[in-house]
């Protein structure tokens, strides 16, 4: 870097309340580092702000500089869009704060924290947001891409639950979008991803919820795949109310509970979350548990923030990994057959294939209400995971990835997928993602608040 330009920074690090970092500093190599081990770019920049005016300045010195601008909110995105090449990063980490005001039922959390810090901050009070299934995810890049986990068809998506949002915007404008305030904008922000702004405080809707639950796995080998996949498909046409249940073809975890003989075996997991009665939680687990004959179960009360914590071990930091994901209105046999076909091909013990029925409080949202680029009348969206410790062995898994996407796709809805599973965001995916129509909004929405492209790097909506 040039004496001008580190001259350059040392302005800029006069007009922030935050820290700048440059190549060689102390902490560069920790803040460029994100959760996906496949990236390791270098920014040019580094700003890490501590509040929304931070953020403008960044934003000016990016323009001043001609510096490619990227967010980093928590560092998990799977292609690595928080990391900008020789760019301009804005990290949002120093923001991490979550306030609850428990009589409003209402918590304001920075751009920059991570799930764990949200749970945590809200079951203090016994309630919670519908958010993720690892806790170090970041609470800005899940919510800004819709965000559904154990909660959702409870209380939907994370982005149902989003009442407020302070954005900086491309011209260094701060302001908040509501229903009330910049509606356009707020419609955008939930769904949209981060093509509008910069999200440096979210205002979400709580719950009650917890602080125990109750957590069911049932586990079938591998070689009872297609009975296994069957079973739960079956299962879920009659989900009782207050459960939330998942598929999840892993290697059998390594936990106290898991018989030792089991662990890392192969097979599929049927996860039985309950936010009811232990009771109402054992009598919906007795006839899947008659249906499937499994090779062990797991029935046990956790506290939430342990579900929520409950599949951190598998994706660890670090990890390298890689995505695709798709939507189902039905897993006709042909589906199940063709799954279970293809999971013996995975080569990492971590790689996974999850599988998560909608309905409930996710389906009474309107397909117009949001951003979010999926039906309200989808019935399940299913990630395929390559998650490796290693390159050589996640080259293999993520062809595998691949194939098994391109064996699934003819039975998925439409060409679209979850954007928050997708590994490479090329226009005709996106616009494949949110249909042509709200693509088109979402562009027109993209050109009255960034028409420059500044923040482009991500799962990008070119402005109309």
């Amino acid at each position: 870097m040039t004496s001008t330009a580190r001259y350059d920074v040392e302005a800029l690090r006069a007009r922030m309340g935050g820290s700048v970092l440059l190549p060689g500093d102390e902490g560069y190599d920790e803040a460029r580092s994100v959760w996906n081990g496949e990236i390791d770019k270098r920014p040019a920049v580094i700003a890490r702000c501590a509040g929304p005016d931070d953020v403008a300045a960044a934003l000016r010195y990016a323009r001043e500089e001609g510096l490619e601008v990227a967010v980093r909110g928590g560092g998990h995105g799977y292609w690595g869009a928080a990391v900008p090449e020789r760019g301009l990063m804005i990290d949002l980490s120093p923001l991490d704060s979550v306030v609850v005001d428990p009589e409003a039922r209402r918590a304001r959390c920075g751009g920059g924290a991570k799930l764990a810090q949200l749970d945590a901050a809200t079951q203090a009070h016994g309630l919670a947001t519908p958010a993720g299934t690892v806790s170090h995810t970041g609470v800005g890049g899940l919510t800004l891409g819709g965000g559904f986990g154990w909660l959702s068809r409870l209380h939907g998506l994370s982005i149902d639950n989003l009442e407020s949002a302070e954005v900086v915007l491309a011209d260094g404008r701060c302001v908040r979008a509501s229903a009330a305030e910049h509606p356009d904008l707020f419609w955008a922000i939930r769904g949209g991803g981060g093509n509008f702004g910069v999200v440096t405080e979210f205002e979400f809707r709580l719950h009650p919820v917890g602080p125990m639950v109750h957590l069911g796995l049932l586990f079938v080998e591998q070689e009872r795949a297609v009975h296994a996949l069957r079973t739960a498909r079956d299962w879920f046409d009659g989900i009782p109310e207050g459960i939330s249940p998942a598929v999840a073809c892993i290697s059998a975890p390594p936990m106290p509970t898991v018989p030792q003989e089991h662990h890392f075996r192969r097979g599929v997991g049927v996860i039985v979350v309950g936010f009811g009665s232990a009771e109402e939680h054992a009598a919906a687990v007795v006839p899947l548990r008659e249906a499937l004959d499994p090779l062990f179960e797991v029935l046990t009360p956790i506290p939430y923030v342990g579900l929520q914590q409950m599949l951190d071990e598998a994706s660890p930091w670090g990890i390298h990994s890689y995505t695709k994901g798709l939507y189902l209105d039905a897993m006709p046999d042909e589906v199940v057959e063709t799954l279970a076909e293809r999971l013996p091909g995975m080569t990492s013990p971590m790689s996974e294939v999850l599988i998560f029925p909608f309905g409930g409080a996710y389906a009474e949202v309107g397909d117009d209400d949001t951003a979010f680029g999926g039906s309200r009348g989808l019935r399940y969206v299913v990630a395929i995971e390559a998650i490796a410790p290693d390159s050589e062995t996640m080259a293999i898994d993520r062809t595998w990835v691949r194939d098994t996407w391109d064996a699934l796709r003819p039975a998925a809805v439409g060409s679209g997928s979850y954007v928050n599973l997708m590994a490479e965001t090329p226009e005709d995916a996106l616009r494949s993602a949110y249909g042509a129509r709200k693509f088109e909004r979402l562009a027109q929405i993209k050109a009255k608040y960034d028409p420059g492209n500044v923040f482009h790097v991500n799962a990008n909506i070119k402005p109309a």
